[in-house]
C-alpha cells in the first residue's frame, strides 16, 4: 500500500509557494518539505485541515493511495 502526497500539484494550482503554506499552517518549511516529499509516517488532522484550508482544497486533493502489484 503507497500514499502518495500530491501536496506540490496543489500548491501550483493554487499559485502559492511552500514558505506560504508553512507559515498559515504553522509548521516549518523543513517539516512541510518532508510532508511533500512523503516522508513522514503521518499528520495530524489539525494540519491536514490547516492545509486544506489555505489551499481551499479537501484532503483527498492531496493524499492519493495507489496499490501495490500483486494486490
Amino acid at each position: 500500500m503507497s500514499i502518495i502526497i500530491t501536496l506540490d500539484i496543489m500548491l501550483a494550482r493554487r499559485k502559492m509557494k511552500a514558505r506560504d503554506l508553512a507559515e498559515h499552517v504553522g509548521i516549518t518549511e523543513q517539516n512541510l518539505s518532508l510532508l511533500r516529499t512523503g516522508k513522514v509516517k503521518g499528520v495530524r488532522f489539525s494540519t491536514l485541515e490547516k492545509i486544506c484550508e489555505a489551499l481551499d482544497c479537501k484532503p483527498g486533493d492531496i493524499l492519493d493511495y495507489e496499490r501495490e502489484d500483486g494486490v
